[in-house]
């Protein structure tokens, strides 16, 4: 590990081969956690670079539990986290609102690092059991349409990081792997990224690849359209700049969409947003999201056609029973 720190100290970068092989042997325990923790932190004091973010990704891949959910016909919502906001668990929300409106969604989730409460947090506090189990999540599929994976279970390279990356509490490379390294490959994909220079290594990513992609980000730096101010997408169709007021929303207070103050906290406001007893700052934050992974997978739609199918789903306790199918499965 010597030589790998020397050069990132030096403020030189690692080619794609490179960082695919140094990914592998992190996984692979081949370090101590001072140098791993000494390696992660050099990449909280500079960017990354498209190679190396390509590397990890390979690598993160290669090393993972393949898994079949019998068709790739997925969306996932996730974003990178890491924007030190403390929203509630709302991209995990709208995904159950997307299945609702009778869409295939693999959601890749973990447990919150930089914030107190991720969406793996908030479904074992509900009741869910994690698995890795093939048939159980194509049935969850087929009957929820909705499936969790937990990225601990299918990514043996957390397992090694992880104990560190609670110790440093802070967003680190590992936050911006987790919507590339998704083990069911979906090829649709709603990614949230917590600043505009990561939005364009995606962008860029996903340009080679067959996936149905939007990238966004909200200009004052959350990681899912915020409806605080005005977002950026990325996507085939180019950059773009979304006003909130032009797509029909006011702007919102950020303390309208803060998460609590503990998981418990958390999961109320969540089964408020189901049951159909939240705010309409949170049931619109919400429906807003799931709006876009909608129009993601059928990007001829008009938002406001996508929006109206999300609340209709909403509503309609659809995404309610999408949710209380795949906790009791």
């Amino acid at each position: 590990m010597k030589p790998i720190l020397n050069h990132l100290f030096e403020n030189k970068t690692f080619s794609r081969e490179q960082s695919k092989d140094i990914l592998i042997l992190i996984a692979q325990g081949n370090y101590n956690n001072s140098q791993m923790a000494a390696f992660m932190t050099a990449y909280c004091m500079r960017s990354i670079t498209v190679n190396e973010l390509e590397g990890f990704r390979d690598a993160m891949l290669e090393l993972c539990m393949q898994t079949d959910l019998g068709t790739n016909d997925l969306i996932d919502l996730c974003g990178t986290g890491g924007d030190g906001k403390d929203t509630f668990n709302i991209s995990t929300l709208a995904s159950f609102v997307v299945a609702g409106a009778g869409y295939k969604v693999a959601k890749h989730g973990n447990y919150g690092v930089s914030s107190g409460c991720g969406s793996s947090n908030v479904m074992e506090h509900l009741g869910y059991k994690f698995t890795n189990d093939g048939d159980k999540l194509r049935e969850n599929i087929e009957y929820a349409n909705i499936c969790f994976l937990h990225a601990p279970l299918f990514h043996p390279a957390m397992k090694t990081v992880a104990p560190i990356r609670k110790e440093l509490s802070v967003k680190t490379f590992f936050n911006k792997l987790g919507p590339l390294v998704n083990p069911a490959k979906p090829k649709n994909q709603l990614v949230g990224v917590f600043n505009l220079e990561l939005a364009r290594i995606y962008a860029y990513l996903y340009q080679k690849s067959d996936i149905k992609y939007t990238i966004l980000n909200a200009l004052d730096g959350y990681d899912e359209i915020s409806l605080t101010c005005d977002f950026k997408t990325f996507s085939a169709d180019g950059e773009k700049i979304n006003s909130i007021e032009n797509l029909g929303f006011s702007k919102l207070d950020p303390r309208e969409i803060m998460g609590g103050s503990s998981i418990s906290e958390s999961a109320d406001i969540f089964m408020k947003v189901l049951n159909g007893t939240a705010t309409t700052a949170q049931n619109n934050v919400v429906l807003a999201n799931a709006a876009l992974a909608i129009k993601t997978i059928h990007p001829e739609k008009n938002f406001a056609d996508c929006f109206y199918e999300a609340e209709a789903s909403l509503i309609s306790k659809r995404a309610l029973k999408s949710f209380k199918t795949l906790v009791g499965n």
